[in-house]
């Protein structure tokens, strides 16, 4: 038999048996029988191939005119109509698998295509190895008509992925349309409008799903089609915080992702720069807000797109998002009202803002940002010191390795030293406290910027240190355990300045 495989060897058994005894076998004995020795060599191979599409993967005519040989719609039976039609189609499938699981794609071709144009509907694979195929005929064609073929055929096997499988997870029509679109921007970069019709049908289907290059895909063709004239900056600001709200769910959501949405961010961001200013922003969304002042979706919509663009200072955000707090209670409008009420310094209603936002926020890094500015609020805005340092004792709970807690208490204890004694050496003490804190911020805390903040505060407040001779007039030694008295009430050590 020549140098036939083992599975060519036995489908010519398998023919030869039926083609014997074709009388004895009904039709759905013979498909049985097929179906049966098909599954037996796919084990035996373990050519279980998958769609391994990564978030990274980034005069026309349609050659071979494929598309006319394809049903509209999945047929009924997907290996043919009858046994010899399930025979030759099962025939090729083997064949072509067997030579695909070799990474022998030239002689996978042929029969792939006879697949392709027989029976779409026998297997998923067909189209997930067919782009591989296509994509090996693309890269082997010098002739630029040609090459566009290819292109044309390709784009095929996407679309014909989706309407034959489209009804399954893996092959549904916003992740197929998604890849489609991305492959499409490297291989036609010109074809802008097109690619960004299909990004736009892709954020439609997908929502927070949406793969990370296809957003940026879809913001890059936006950008482009605006200089061309065709789109305008009012557009670019939609997309850009819609697309935004996508990659903030998927950095927060999806962390096995994060490496392609963060530079996505950086990109898109970069693009938006042009467009981002606080007078777009406000005379686009001014009008429609005092034609829906209550419109959650909208509200939400300003406030998130003011916010991201610094312009926190103008009177439409504060509109939107007192209205949008109302309206709809939740820790982000929460704290976004402590911030303004902050800034207006109507400093006791933010810290009730705040307050609202560590009860509903959910994750802790988000209670710690709050109680930092409740802290922070408390300390330089009202003086009120025995609060702020509860409010920064409450934030390290929730990130003990966070030093930043106490670099504000240490502040607070070196800015009321002189006011909490009333001779030469107990209007120096508090600063043996403020050190200690200091200190410890240091010792929690690995950020580089933290412990270069620490060990400056460190360095300058040694310097107010009581000197040996009034430590020794009052009867200290180094190193003696003392309480600082005041609204410090902090047990320290006596250290002498020298």
């Amino acid at each position: 038999m020549g140098n036939k495989t083992t599975r060519e060897i036995y489908l010519i058994l398998l023919k030869t048996i039926i083609m014997k005894t074709k009388k004895k076998f009904s039709a759905t004995a013979v498909i049985t029988l097929l179906l049966i020795s098909t599954l037996n060599f796919a084990k035996a191979s373990g050519n279980n191939d998958f769609d391994k599409n990564k978030q990274s993967e980034s005069t026309n005519f349609r050659d071979f005119n494929l598309e006319n040989h394809l049903r509209p719609s999945p047929p009924p039976f997907p290996f043919g109509k009858t046994p010899e039609d399930s025979l030759k189609c099962r025939d090729n499938i083997s064949l072509y698998s067997e030579h695909y699981g070799h990474r022998n794609f030239q002689m996978a071709y042929e029969p792939w295509r006879e697949v392709f144009i027989n029976c779409p509907g026998a297997q998923q694979n067909t189209f997930i190895r067919g782009l591989v195929l296509v994509r090996m005929k693309l890269n082997e064609e010098t002739d630029p008509q040609r090459r566009q073929a290819w292109i044309d055929t390709l784009m095929m096997v996407y679309d014909k992925r989706i309407e034959y499988w489209g009804h399954t997870a893996s092959s549904r029509e916003g992740l197929v349309t998604g890849r489609k679109a991305v492959e499409l921007s490297q291989l036609r970069p010109n074809n802008i409008q097109e690619i960004y019709e299909m990004t736009s049908r892709v954020v439609e289907l997908e929502k927070k799903d949406t793969q990370a290059d296809v957003i940026l895909v879809h913001m890059q063709s936006l950008v482009r089609l605006v200089d061309a004239g065709l789109k305008s900056a009012e557009d670019v600001l939609l997309v850009y915080d819609e697309v935004m709200n996508i990659i903030d769910h998927n950095l927060e959501h999806n962390t096995q992702d994060r490496e392609y949405y963060e530079p996505a961010k950086v990109r898109i961001d970069i693009m938006f720069e042009p467009f981002a200013s606080c007078e777009n922003i406000v005379s686009l969304f001014n009008p429609r807000f005092e034609n829906n002042p209550e419109d959650i979706d909208l509200l939400e919509r300003i406030t998130s797109m003011l916010s991201n663009s610094g312009c926190t200072e103008e009177t439409l955000f504060y509109k939107a998002t007192n209205n949008l707090h109302r309206l709809k209670p939740g820790a982000e409008s929460a704290f976004l009202m402590g911030r303004l009420e902050s800034n207006a310094q109507r400093h006791e209603k933010a810290l009730e803002y705040f307050d609202q936002a560590v009860k509903l926020y959910e994750s802790d890094r988000d209670k710690f940002r709050a109680l930092m500015l409740m802290a922070d609020i408390s300390f330089r805005n009202l003086r009120q010191f025995s609060r702020a340092r509860n409010y920064a004792l409450r934030a390290s709970v929730l990130d003990p390795e966070n030093g930043r807690p106490y670099i504000l208490i240490g502040e607070m204890y070196a800015a009321t030293a002189s006011d909490c004694g009333d001779n030469e050496l107990t209007k120096n003490v508090a600063y043996w406290a403020a050190v200690d804190k200091f200190t410890q911020a240091r010792n929690v805390d690995q950020d580089p910027a933290v412990q270069e903040r620490a060990t400056q505060l460190i360095n300058t407040y040694r310097q107010y240190f009581p000197n040996v001779e009034t430590t020794f007039m009052y009867g200290l030694n180094e190193n003696d355990v003392y309480q600082v008295e005041c609204w410090i009430n902090e047990t320290t050590r006596v250290r002498s300045r020298r």
